[in-house]
This record gives C-alpha cells, sequence and structure tokens, in this order.
C-alpha cells in the first residue's frame, strides 16, 4: 500500500467518520473488518460483504472509498452490468467499470473478427470492490463463444491476484435473485469460495436495518421479505404501507394506472420508470401497450424509443472505448431510425443509438435484429441462432477454408445485429443492479403453491429496484397491511 504506517485502526475510523450519520453496530463492525482488511498480509485476502437493503451497506462503500482515496491507497470499482457500475458510481463519487471491460482484452484480428482474453493487471498493492456480486456465476458463460473459457469468477480471481498486495471486496445481497440457472450466489458463498481458490476469505452480513430507513415503507417491505426469506417462512403479508407516506400504492383501478403511466414513461422521465414482470411474454404486453396507448407510437420502431440489449455485442464499440462493448442488459436509445431490410430470413433495422448508461460515449450507427423483440424468450432461440448462421455462411461458400469462412461470418454485419427487445417492461433478472425512481412490480399469475422462497427472492428483488415510488399491480388485501 502507498503509506507502510497506516494501521487498521485509523482506517476503520476514518470510515465512521465518512458517514454521514451515526453508525449501527454493524457498521462500526464492518469499519473494523475494513481497516484489518486493507492492510492485511495474508495470502490473497478476500472480504465478502453482504448487507440487506436499509442496513446501510451503500453507505459504507462510499465511505471507504473516500478513505482509500485520502489515504492514497489505489483502488478499482467494479460491477457486472453497466448499469450497476453507473449506480456504483453515483453512491461512492467515483469512476466505476464494468467487469467485463476492466479485467478482458478485447482484439480486432486483422479479418475483422473480434478475439478476447484475460488482460494483463497492471495495479499492484490495490483494493478491487465488486459491487452486486449476486449477479456473478461461476459457470462458464452460457451463449457466448467469445467466453468459451473459465467462468467469471475464476477470471476475476486470476486477474486480481495476479499482482502482489491487491485484495478483494465483493459486495452483495444474498436475498437477491441468483444468476439465472443456478440456486445460489457462489462470489457471496465463502465456502464455495474457500474450496475453489487460494485466498483468505472472511465474510459478514449486515442485517441491522438503519433508523432512517424505517420511514420508508419500500425499505421496510424489503425488510419483512428478507426476514421471510432468511427464516424460510412465507406467510402472508409481504408488504407494510404507512398511512403517511406514499412511496408504495397498490393499483387498483385501470384509470390510475394509466395516469401513473403516463407520468413515469412520458417526457423526461421516461428513463426513471420500469414495470418488472414475471415472464418476457408479459413483458412484451407491456411494452406494446406503453408504446401505443402512452408514447402513442404508431410504428414497429421510432426515434426516442428505450431498448434493452439481450445478447453481448463486440462489434459495433471501439475497442478502446469506456464501455468496450455493449453487453446483455444496456439500455439504448434510438436516435434515429433510417429503415427495415429483409435478409437471410430475417428482419434488420439501420438506426444511429446512444447508450443510455454511457453517456460520454458517441452515437453509434448499428444494425438491430428485429426478430427478437417479440419474442416470448430471452433472446433469440437456439434453432434460429443457427438458421442464421447458415444463412449467412451461404454467402461466404466460395471460401474453401472453413476458417476463413467463419472468420467471415464473425465480421458480418447482419450477423452482428444488437438483439433487442424494448426496455420499458422487464423480468426482474433483467433489471438486477439498476434501480428507477418508479418501479411497478406485477405479481403474475401464482399456482396454489406458487408462493414459496424463491418467489420472495423475486419480490425483494423487485422491491429493492425502487428508489421512490413502488406501485403494487394484482396484489390481493392479503399482500399488505396498514399501519
Amino acid at each position: 500500500m502507498a503509506n507502510v504506517d497506516i494501521n487498521s485502526k485509523q482506517i476503520s475510523k476514518s470510515v465512521i467518520n465518512n458517514l454521514p450519520f451515526n453508525p449501527t453496530l454493524d457498521q462500526k463492525t464492518v469499519a473494523s473488518h475494513l481497516g484489518s482488511f486493507t492492510i492485511s498480509q495474508k495470502v490473497n485476502p478476500v472480504y465478502i460483504l453482504k448487507g440487506y437493503a436499509g442496513t446501510g451497506k451503500t453507505s459504507m462503500i462510499s465511505a471507504y472509498v473516500t478513505t482509500l482515496k485520502h489515504l492514497n491507497i489505489k483502488f478499482k470499482l467494479l460491477a457486472p452490468t453497466g448499469r450497476a457500475a453507473k449506480v456504483l458510481a453515483q453512491y461512492t463519487g467515483f469512476m466505476a467499470h464494468t467487469i467485463h471491460r476492466s479485467i478482458f482484452q478485447f482484439m480486432v484480428n486483422k479479418d475483422g473478427t473480434t478475439s478476447i482474453a484475460l488482460a494483463h493487471n497492471k495495479l499492484k498493492n490495490s483494493v478491487f470492490i465488486i459491487d452486486e456480486a449476486s449477479m456473478i456465476g461461476d459457470d462458464s458463460q452460457v451463449n457466448n463463444s467469445f467466453f468459451n473459457r473459465n467462468s467469471l469468477l475464476d477470471d476475476i480471481i486470476q486477474y486480481v491476484f495476479s499482482q502482489n498486495g491487491n485484495k478483494l471486496l465483493l459486495v452483495g445481497d444474498t436475498a437477491q435473485l441468483p444468476p439465472v440457472g443456478i440456486i445460489l450466489s457462489p462470489a457471496l458463498d465463502i465456502n464455495i469460495l474457500n474450496n475453489s481458490y487460494t485466498i483468505t476469505s472472511f465474510d459478514f452480513e449486515m442485517k441491522e436495518v438503519m433508523r432512517q430507513s424505517m420511514d420508508s415503507g419500500i425499505l421496510i417491505s424489503a425488510t419483512i421479505l428478507r426476514t421471510k426469506i432468511s427464516d424460510k417462512k412465507v406467510s402472508l403479508p409481504f408488504f407494510k404501507i404507512k398511512k403517511t407516506s406514499d412511496d408504495i400504492s397498490i393499483i387498483e383501478d385501470g384509470n390510475t394506472f394509466e395516469e401513473l403511466l403516463i407520468d413515469s414513461f412520458s417526457g423526461d422521465s421516461m428513463e426513471n420508470g420500469i414495470i418488472i414482470c414475471r415472464s418476457n411474454k408479459q413483458a412484451n404486453l407491456y411494452n406494446n401497450q406503453i408504446r401505443s396507448r402512452i408514447l402513442m407510437r404508431e410504428n414497429e420502431l421510432e426515434a426516442g424509443d428505450l431498448m434493452m440489449v439481450v445478447k453481448n455485442n463486440y462489434y459495433w464499440l471501439d475497442k478502446e472505448s469506456k464501455a468496450g462493448f455493449i453487453a446483455n442488459g444496456d439500455i439504448i436509445k434510438i436516435i434515429r431510425f433510417k429503415g427495415t431490410e429483409e435478409i437471410y430470413g430475417f428482419r434488420f433495422a439501420d438506426v444511429d443509438i446512444q447508450l443510455l448508461d454511457y453517456p460520454e460515449e458517441k452515437e453509434l450507427s448499428v444494425n438491430l435484429l428485429l426478430d427478437t423483440i417479440n419474442t416470448n424468450s430471452p433472446g433469440l432461440s437456439e434453432k434460429d441462432s443457427r438458421r442464421l448462421y447458415e444463412s449467412v455462411e451461404e454467402d461466404y461458400m466460395d471460401y474453401s477454408n472453413r476458417r476463413k469462412r467463419i472468420n467471415k461470418i464473425k465480421a458480418n454485419p447482419y450477423f452482428n445485429a444488437l438483439h433487442v427487445k424494448f426496455s420499458y417492461a422487464m423480468t426482474c433478472h433483467k433489471t438486477q443492479g439498476g434501480q428507477w425512481n418508479n418501479v411497478f412490480i406485477d405479481k403474475g399469475y401464482l399456482k396454489e403453491d406458487g408462493v414459496n422462497i424463491e418467489y420472495l427472492r423475486w419480490l425483494y428483488t423487485a422491491t429493492t429496484r425502487a428508489t421512490k415510488n413502488l406501485y403494487l399491480i394484482g396484489f390481493g388485501e392479503e399482500y399488505y397491511e396498514d399501519y
């Protein structure tokens, strides 16, 4: 570290002093842990900081980062998605990056194809802080031939500890949904980490909800849900609605719902609203209704539309850009719609876009694949992906060398079109790492035994996306109580 005379108590005291309020006992404990962690000389130190919504976890990270800066200790802020990195930067006041942009090296080959490898870590004696670590999986990265290598968690550990003196702080909430396809978040599980890697780890979970949080119906309800998840109890009610507070509302009639949608999705407020659904089919229905009835959009796609990318894309962005690549989950805004084209048995749009999570990036001219917009699956099916590949391949069959043919396909602008959906409504997994002023949660259809721990995780994750207003759709009186 920069100053060998710094001791753990100095660091802990500085963290506490940088908090904007009197610390809870949990926060004092974390400050002490962070002091010891920062000066640790043990092998590959990892600190896993878990915390419920409302416990002040983000305040602790912000105070810790300010301390590191003051003490001239190098650090790097990372998050799994561009949206999560943007939130992390906002609450700490320091630049944050996506994990992929920071630890991988993106190279454009002479034939126009992209190859990706683990980058050389130039930072020594530095603290790497990764927020929203519950989103990090330990399986190989599905549906992404570029990352046909180690798991992301493997790559993070290898990258961080490839240099001497580095430390890793993993921050997250174990009550949130784990990565798709698995039942827990491996990056927040100390047993998985200890059994898989040569590290010295310690974990702590913040459970004490701050007094300030108890003024928020959203955080009170999140605490109720979190407690039920911990206790493995699914008994109703799940929400408490304060009569003197209006941050949680039950939507009981269509006129009120439509007025709220107009307020949340019109004009400058459009980017501050989200409807969270149980399925892609439901999200498609909402997206179409919002575009036709609220935004009065008559065409399939128009300037001003907000869309979500549903598959990582390495083709359109300059490899030196801050984003590095356009990631699954990134939100784009259509700046200009220039037309559609049907080719290879699919439909494409020629558009100019802006990456909303990277406002410093210049506008991009790209192709969009229109066929993914209204599918009831997360993206293009495996069958259709193969059909697109084979259709593009036919253009290059005069290349007898298969490797050359594959490289030509990978450099084809239609094959590299962005896979997108409208982003006014999303499934809960797609919203992770993000925050919106106005969040609408549609309970969705539930079977008789559908209210289980998995559903509570879904509901907790959705609830904690809201920063100002939470609107509940389809929830009967048994789901909430006044107080």
